[in-house]
């Protein structure tokens, strides 16, 4: 043991440690970062990084300022995410997980006025696989992302196809959450074909997610007194291959190295989430969020000896939490400010991301042969569409992304380019309504290993 604890700090400050991971038939080819705990190296300890690099321009939303002045159009550069993982099968039932890193790295980005002041822990877990020889049941406890809904609330972001997720499937993200995190008593598996998750998690309140709280009123918002358990379950029956269990997140896609067909379902409930109040708060309305999903998923390949192959996901979401909740959201905002703006934080590059409604998602890709630029990749175009129904929305929400993978090493080097159409709401007297749709460009790096 002191000889592991010895190796492992070595590791932590040297690029030595890339020797533990080397192919023991190809000296110099590294497969991963990982130290073998026993002789068969069912045991072990293994890192990992993410970077993603946006490089962004974006068509403003009217009345967008930055720092002060207008901007009809922004270019900016950020780091999406940010990443160390660390963790390992420590012994035939023990598993623990922990990451490190920051998210929507900009110059605008900020920390109580401190831009220093933006990492901190996303995971941190131990869990217990019951019987050693199967994945039957693994309980375990900490701060995860292991959630109900869809797959795309627990995403591993290091695979996604499109390049970035649809958020909106992280329901109550950097709300009652921590960046989709929650301190959570979680159990899931594996029974054949049926894989299973169901959650406890014990959500943060409204009041320490570090922004302004909207006043309470005849719209939904996150409640500012009460606290509530909140129950989860994600459900999936794989008809091919079975996924891959290590850690709660989820495969974006696979890449033609299995044959993936799964019917999926979840859900995420939680008694009085949020209030509302139609005289100012003198009388107070409790809601419960009740929000589910059902969805298919297939990624396989199409032809193996060219590796090509296809990846698709249709999903119908039932989102309630509460009378016209609604939130926009933008990604990596690349403004912080509005004048007459149609609602709160709809500056830059935002949309009414997250309400109560209903929210149809689908994503397709196809993964061109493997030698298409020889030593440097493939390509793998794709396209998704977000369609919602909000009620506080009178007319539906389209967002369309289109773009291209190139995957010059797999997940682990890869550009895409990505052009983003969304909607642009304003306001006619109590209601939204549609007036024009905005644009943006980003090219993003991503290097994991």
């Amino acid at each position: 043991m002191k000889k592991h604890i010895i190796t492992i700090l070595f590791c932590m400050v040297s690029p030595v440690c890339a020797l533990f991971a080397q192919n023991s038939s190809t000296s110099n080819t590294i497969e991963e970062m990982r130290l073998k705990l026993n002789e068969d190296g069912s045991h072990y300890i293994k890192w990992t990084f993410l970077n993603q690099i946006w490089f962004r321009y974006n068509d403003s939303n009217p009345g967008t300022t930055v720092v002060g002045e207008p901007a009809d159009q922004t270019f900016d550069i950020g780091l999406r995410r940010t990443r160390i993982q660390f963790f390992g099968q420590i012994t035939d039932h023990v598993f623990f997980y922990t990451q490190f890193g920051q998210n929507n790295f900009n110059f605008l980005s900020q920390n109580a006025g401190n831009r220093k002041l933006q990492v901190f822990f996303h995971d941190a877990l131990g869990e217990y696989k019951v019987w050693k020889t199967n994945d039957k049941l693994k309980i375990g406890g900490g701060l995860t992302i292991a959630n109900g809904l869809s797959r795309f609330s627990q995403p591993s972001v290091s695979t996604i196809m499109t390049m970035d997720v649809p958020v909106f499937a992280q329901a109550t993200v950097d709300q009652t959450d921590e960046f989709s995190r929650k301190l959570s008593l979680y159990a899931r598996g594996q029974l054949g074909k049926f894989d299973y998750r169901v959650v406890l998690s014990d959500p943060f309140p409204i009041t320490t997610n570090g922004q302004t709280l909207p006043p309470i009123g005849p719209s939904a918002t996150f409640a500012q007194v009460g606290h509530h358990k909140q129950y989860q379950g994600f459900f999936m029956y794989n008809f091919f291959d079975a996924e891959t269990h290590t850690t709660p997140y989820m495969t974006g896609t696979y890449l033609g190295k299995k044959k993936v067909f799964n019917i999926e379902a979840g859900f995420i409930t939680q008694k009085n989430a949020t209030w509302t109040s139609s005289d100012g708060g003198v009388t107070t309305d409790y809601h419960n969020m009740n929000l589910w999903s059902v969805a298919l998923y297939y990624d396989a390949p199409v032809n193996s000896e060219k590796g090509t192959a296809l990846s698709a996901y249709a999903g119908y979401y039932n989102l309630d939490y509460g009378t016209d909740y609604l939130r926009y959201n933008g990604i990596m905002n690349p403004a912080n400010g509005i004048n007459n703006g149609p609602y709160a934080g709809s500056q830059g590059n935002a949309f009414p991301m997250f309400g109560t409604g209903k929210v149809i998602y689908t994503q397709v890709g196809y993964l061109l042969k493997k030698d298409l630029f020889g030593d440097m990749g493939t390509l793998m175009p794709y396209a998704s569409l977000m369609s919602g129904d909000y009620d506080r929305l009178s007319d539906g929400m389209n967002v369309l992304d289109a773009g291209v993978n190139w995957l010059i090493k797999g997940h682990t080097s890869k550009l895409t380019l990505d052009y983003q159409s969304r909607p642009v709401y304003e306001s006619q007297g109590q209601d939204l309504v549609k007036a024009s749709t905005k644009g943006q460009v980003v090219l993003q790096y991503q290097v994991s290993f």
